[in-house]
C-alpha cells in the first residue's frame, strides 16, 4: 500500500467514503454516525488546506514576483495570464449556451416537480438571494474598492478575502523589487524560507489526503437529500458535466497539445491528483497548494510563473463556474417557459464572464454569482430553487475544471515566456520515504 501511487490512494479513499456513506444509510441512525464520527475528518482536512492557502500565497507570489527582479517582467506575465484566462472564460460561457439551448433540459420539468423542489429548498435559495442583492446594491465600481483591504492581518484571517491578499502580496513584492538589492534581501530570503515551509507542509498534509477525502464523500452520500428530486434534474446534470467534460478532456488538453506540445497522457498524469482533491473539496483554493506542486514537478512549469500564474487562477479563473452559470441560467428560464432572445443571451455571456471573476474559489460560491446572473437576463431569481438539490456534487466538477483550466494557462504562459522545462525526477510517493 506504501508504494501505490497517490492519486490511487485518493480514489481508493473516494470509493471507500461513497459506499461507507451509502452503507450507513440503510440503518437507522447511519446518517448521524457518519455525521457526528466520519465527517470530522473531512472538515480537517479542509481547514488544513484553507490554512495554508493564505501563507502560501503571500510566500508563493512575492517569491515570484522578486525574483523577476524586473518590473517590466511582471507587466508581461501579467497581461498574458489575464488575457489568457479572459478568453478560456468566454470560450466556457458560449460553449455552455451552446449545449443548454441544443439539449433543452428545462423543457420536459413539470409543474408539479419545480413546485415540489422550490418548496424543499425556498429557504437556502432565499439565502443565496439576500447575499447577492447586497453584492448588487453596493455599486458599480464595489469591486475595485474590495480590492484593495484597509487591514492586510484582517483579509488574511478570511480566505473568501484572497483578492485583497493578492494585491497586497503583488504591492508588497513591487515594493521589494525597487529599494536596494542589500536592503530587499534579508525580506526576500524571509519569503524565500517561508515558501520552503510551506511546501514541505503541503507534503506532509498529503499523507493524510486519503483519508480526509473519504470522510467528504461518506458525509456527501449519507447527507444527500430525496434522490427522487434528482430524476428531473438529470438532463440538466447531464448537459453541466458534457460541457465540463469536454473543457477538461478536450479543450484543456488540446491548448496545452498545441502551443506546448506536451501529451495528453502527460499533462494528465501530472494534474490528476489536484484534480481529485479539487473534486472532494470543491474549493479551487483549498486545492491551490497541490496545484502548485504538480504544476512545477510534474508539468515543469518554473515556479515563478506558477507563483504568479496560479494563485490569480485560483482568485478569477472559474471556466467551470462560468459553463455553469450559462447552463443553469437557461434551464431555469426553460424551466418556467421563458424564451431568452440572442441579446438576452449575449448578455449572460457577459454577465456570467464578469462574474466568475468575482466569485470566491470557495464550495457553491457560484450560486451567489448566480443570482446575479438571473437578475441580468430578467429571469426570476426563485428559479435557483430547482438547481439546489444537485449544486453539490455539479460543484465537485466544475471545481476540477476551474483547476485544470488554471494548470493548463500556467503551461501556456511559461511556454510563452520560455519558462516551460523538463518536469523534475522527483515523484510525490518519495515524501512518504522522507517522512518515514
Amino acid at each position: 500500500m506504501k508504494n501505490l501511487p497517490l492519486h490511487w490512494k485518493i480514489i481508493i479513499g473516494m470509493i471507500l467514503g461513497m459506499i461507507a456513506g451509502w452503507i450507513a444509510i440503510q440503518f437507522a441512525g447511519g446518517k448521524e454516525l457518519i455525521v457526528n464520527w466520519v465527517k470530522p475528518f473531512g472538515t480537517i482536512f479542509i481547514k488544513a488546506l484553507k490554512l495554508i492557502a493564505v501563507p502560501l500565497i503571500l510566500a508563493s507570489l512575492i517569491k515570484g514576483i522578486t525574483d523577476l527582479k524586473d518590473i517590466s517582467k511582471l507587466s508581461q506575465m501579467g497581461g498574458r495570464t489575464i488575457g489568457t484566462y479572459i478568453i478560456t472564460t468566454v470560450v466556457a460561457v458560449v460553449l455552455g449556451l451552446g449545449l443548454v439551448n441544443l439539449i433543452q433540459p428545462g423543457a420536459g420539468i413539470t409543474e408539479e416537480t419545480r413546485e415540489q423542489l422550490k418548496a424543499d429548498y425556498k429557504g437556502a435559495a432565499a439565502s443565496k438571494i439576500e447575499l447577492a442583492t447586497s453584492q448588487k446594491e453596493a455599486g458599480p465600481l464595489q469591486a475595485l474598492i474590495d480590492l484593495v483591504p484597509d487591514n492586510i492581518f484582517g483579509a488574511a484571517a478570511d480566505n473568501g478575502n484572497m483578492l485583497q491578499v493578492i494585491f497586497f502580496a503583488i504591492f508588497f513584492a513591487i515594493g521589494l523589487i525597487l529599494i536596494e538589492p542589500e536592503k530587499s534581501k534579508p525580506v526576500k530570503d524571509f519569503f524565500d524560507s517561508l515558501n520552503e515551509v510551506i511546501l514541505k507542509m503541503i507534503d506532509l498534509l498529503m499523507l493524510y489526503s486519503p483519508i480526509g477525502v473519504f470522510g467528504l464523500l461518506a458525509a456527501l452520500v449519507a447527507e444527500a437529500p430525496n434522490r427522487d428530486l434528482f430524476i428531473a434534474l438529470l438532463q440538466y446534470s447531464f448537459t453541466l458535466l458534457l460541457g465540463l467534460g469536454i473543457l477538461i478532456l478536450v479543450f484543456y488538453p488540446m491548448l496545452v497539445k498545441i502551443y506546448t506540445g506536451r501529451s495528453y497522457r502527460s499533462f494528465f498524469e501530472g494534474i490528476a491528483p489536484a484534480q481529485l482533491l479539487a473534486f472532494s473539496t470543491s474549493s479551487s483554493a483549498a486545492t491551490l497548494p497541490v496545484t502548485m506542486e504538480r504544476v512545477q514537478e510534474h508539468l515543469g512549469v518554473d515556479e515563478e510563473v506558477a507563483s504568479f500564474v496560479l494563485p490569480i487562477g485560483a482568485t478569477v479563473n472559474m471556466d467551470g463556474t462560468s459553463c455553469y452559470q450559462a447552463v443553469a441560467a437557461v434551464f431555469i428560464a426553460q424551466a418556467y417557459g421563458l424564451d431568452l432572445d440572442l441579446s438576452t443571451q449575449l448578455g449572460i455571456v457577459m454577465t456570467a464572464s464578469l462574474a466568475s471573476i468575482g466569485a470566491a474559489a470557495v464550495p457553491s460560491a457560484g450560486l451567489v454569482m448566480l443570482v446575479i446572473v438571473l437578475g441580468q437576463a430578467g429571469i426570476p431569481v426563485e428559479g435557483l430553487a430547482l438547481i439546489i438539490a444537485v449544486d453539490r456534487p455539479l460543484d465537485m466538477v466544475r471545481t476540477i475544471t476551474n483547476v485544470t483550466g488554471d494548470a493548463a494557462v500556467s503551461m501556456l504562459v511559461a511556454q510563452k515566456l520560455g519558462k516551460l522545462g523538463t518536469p523534475k525526477e522527483k515523484k510525490w510517493d518519495d515524501y512518504y520515504d522522507q517522512v518515514a
